[in-house]
């Protein structure tokens, strides 16, 4: 058996919570096009069978791509749906308990915060990668604590696993948070709230051909 491969850079959908399974696979397909990375699907409602119909289509729609769907916060869902791995939160179980339920060839995030001390312990647990936010005004979070540059800064030579910024992410503000050291950057407004999603994703994309050029 092949060893599991590092989470990839470069841009991190999340996807937004919507009702409408067809028009949530055009918006993630397109966003695939436009060459995401990996595809995060975040529900917070409490309609177990649209949750459970929308990740398993997602997976299989990733899969064709290539690309590793994470389900948010939800450890059943992502083992029920066949997704790629799962995203945990402070309260959503531990990175160990997960380990154990998905086993060793999928991917588990941690949400660390602010703190880097978190993102030590999440990587001493298991975790495949850690984010950290929020690094700008997020209409998602509009009330999450914010992160600042020197954390990812700081976080670089403590932590081995990819790093994920999250938080109010634009294209415009993306090229900040690379030169601090991310190595992914996890976005839903930038690139689901765009006029045209497939666009918008190769123009984050392209924030990492040049990073990776210079």
């Amino acid at each position: 058996m092949s060893a599991k491969p590092e989470f990839p850079g470069g841009v991190y959908a999340i996807t937004p919570e919507t009702a409408d399974t067809a028009r949530l696979l055009a918006q993630v397909e397109a966003a695939l096009a436009g060459g995401v990375a990996a595809v995060q699907y975040r529900d917070k409602s409490a309609d177990v069978a649209r949750r459970h119909e929308q990740a398993s289509e997602l997976a299989a729609l990733c899969r064709r791509f290539g690309v590793p769907l994470i389900v948010n916060d939800d450890l059943r869902l992502a083992d029920l749906a066949g997704a790629d791995g799962v995203h945990l939160g402070r309260d959503d179980g531990s990175v160990r308990e997960a380990r154990i339920v998905l086993g060793p060839g999928k991917f588990i995030g941690a949400s660390c915060y602010q703190s880097v001390e978190l993102a030590r312990a999440a990587q001493s647990a298991g975790a495949d990668y850690v984010a950290f936010g929020s690094f700008f005004a997020s209409p998602t979070k509009p009330d999450a604590g914010r992160a600042s540059l020197d954390l990812l800064r700081e976080a670089g030579p403590a932590v081995h696993v990819p790093l994920v910024a999250i938080g109010g992410i634009t294209l415009a503000n993306a090229p900040q948070l690379l030169d601090a050291g991310a190595d992914s950057l996890a976005v839903l407004s930038a690139v689901f709230d765009a006029p045209d999603i497939c666009a918008a994703a190769r123009a984050l994309n392209q924030l990492f051909e040049i990073e990776s050029e210079e």
